[in-house]
């Protein structure tokens, strides 16, 4: 019995792709495997580049910096272990190693909101109070931001925990998903879900829709001040800035809003589809990212232009 509550479960099993044949555990591994190596050594090149350039230690690339943080921890938290699920079949993780898996993965899925909010507020200033820009948004401005989203995202991921860690767990131990998360563990509960599902799902919307409420505001607040721009020119450069910051935001919301919306409009998937598009929207955007920092802000992309000369010069 696992100490804390009145469990007779004393380890979970994750289970991964329930669909997925024996014969393509491999292939599963190996894929899954790319993408962690990838999603690693992209954040990683721009961890550096930002570390050896001082061109780069600007408000928008020091968000850009955490941003990158807490993808890799996401990443090193959730891909590791399926991939020794389907390499190795060592699917078993202990009952607090899975509520500590879950606890990280809503954690850093929270920093990752909170951080494109900064990311919205960072333009939204640029752009519709451009004079005010250095005055308002200055290196020390974001370093508290930033810190203050890395705290305040504590909050839900060690509430939702604390309500599911006393549940008790006597039936199945297989989760249905690649990783540890909310929903996949209480469903397990030998008890009613609804009283503890409701506040989970009202917390998920504070974290998710409280800050996309105001980066469509600021979007919003950006499209008129660039339709006030004169020449087409004009408009373009301006709106240039933010293409990078809006693929990432959309690559982080869009897919997650739709997946709540679809569950509460009587959408069914399939179990092995659900978890699919799951891993699609929670580990393609760590492993993309980097190549969006990198073609898509001036700063970054100018710095990889001029290594690439010094590198190819005789």
């Amino acid at each position: 019995m696992s100490s804390g509550n009145h469990s007779f479960v004393t380890e979970f099993v994750i289970v991964g792709f329930p669909g997925l044949q024996p014969e393509f555990y491999g292939l599963a591994s190996a894929v899954l495997l790319i993408v962690y190596c990838c999603t690693l050594l992209g954040n990683v090149a721009v961890l550096i580049l930002f570390a050896t350039h001082k061109v780069l230690h600007k408000p928008m690339y020091i968000i850009i910096l955490n941003l990158v943080v807490s993808d890799v921890l996401f990443s090193t938290t959730t891909l590791p272990k399926i991939i020794a699920r389907y390499w190795f079949q060592a699917g078993a993780i202990s009952f607090f190693g899975c509520f500590l898996q879950m606890y990280l993965v809503h954690y850093f899925g929270s920093v990752t909101s909170f951080l494109l909010l900064i990311m919205a507020l960072d333009r939204y200033v640029a752009i519709c109070f451009p004079l005010r820009y250095p005055m308002i948004i200055k290196n020390s401005t974001i370093h508290i931001l930033n810190v203050t989203a890395w705290i305040v995202a504590k909050a839900c991921p060690l509430m939702l925990v604390i309500r599911a860690y006393p549940l008790p767990y006597c039936d199945s131990n297989t989760i249905l998903q690649c990783f540890c998360d909310h929903i996949s563990i209480t469903k397990l509960a030998c008890t009613d879900r609804a009283p503890y599902s409701f506040p989970a799902f009202v917390a998920a919307m504070v974290v998710l829709l409280g800050p996309l409420v105001f980066i469509i505001y600021s979007y919003c607040s950006i499209i008129v001040a660039v339709l006030e721009i004169a020449s087409t020119q004009g408009r373009l450069k301006t709106l240039s800035t933010c293409s990078g910051q809006l693929i990432i935001i959309a690559l982080y919301y869009l897919p997650r809003c739709f997946i709540y919306l679809s569950s509460n409009i009587g959408i069914i998937f399939s179990t092995d589809l659900r978890i699919v598009i799951i891993m699609l929207y929670s580990l393609l955007p760590p492993m993309i990212n980097p190549l969006i920092y990198c073609f898509k802000t001036k700063d970054i992309k100018q710095t990889l232009m001029k290594r690439f000369k010094k590198s190819t010069a005789p």
